[in-house]
């Protein structure tokens, strides 16, 4: 069996605090740590931060919501992650709800089952060092 646990919020009062609860569950054996991604937080800085605090855990988002950002972002996020985690990142992925995306991101809540599919797509092209040509329904890429 596997555990995995998540992460609050990281915030100047609640850091150390959030960095022992980490440390203390990567000593005790559990697979990984989840940030979110919210209104308080994005999920790849806090992971950033915990890949020099950590050793073996893997740090993962649970989730990055793809209407924050474009395809080619999130696959370089993830990329810088995974190198500076020593191969330890974990991508998830979502597509949020409508009160954040218009809320927050003033972002059409348009398709997001689509968007998420083509943002899947694209990062797997440039994983693999493919050239990016895509032509989806969301992104189109070169334009």
């Amino acid at each position: 069996m596997k555990l995995a646990i998540e992460m609050g919020p990281i915030q100047p009062d609640s850091l150390k605090q959030t960095v022992e609860w980490v440390q203390f569950a990567e000593r005790l054996g559990v697979e990984m740590a989840f940030a979110a991604e919210a209104w308080w937080s994005d999920a790849v800085t806090p992971l950033a931060y915990l890949a020099d605090k950590t050793h073996r855990i893997k740090l993962a988002t649970g989730i990055m919501q793809t209407t924050a950002r474009t395809p080619a972002m999130t696959a370089m996020s993830a990329l810088t992650l995974h190198d500076l985690s020593g191969g330890r990142f974990v991508l998830g992925l979502g597509a949020s709800g409508p009160q954040v995306v218009e809320g927050l991101h003033s972002t059409r809540y348009n398709k997001p089952l689509s968007r998420l599919r083509e943002t899947v797509e694209i990062c797997r092209m440039i994983f693999a060092g493919e050239k990016v040509q895509y032509q989806g329904e969301i992104f189109q890429m070169p334009l």
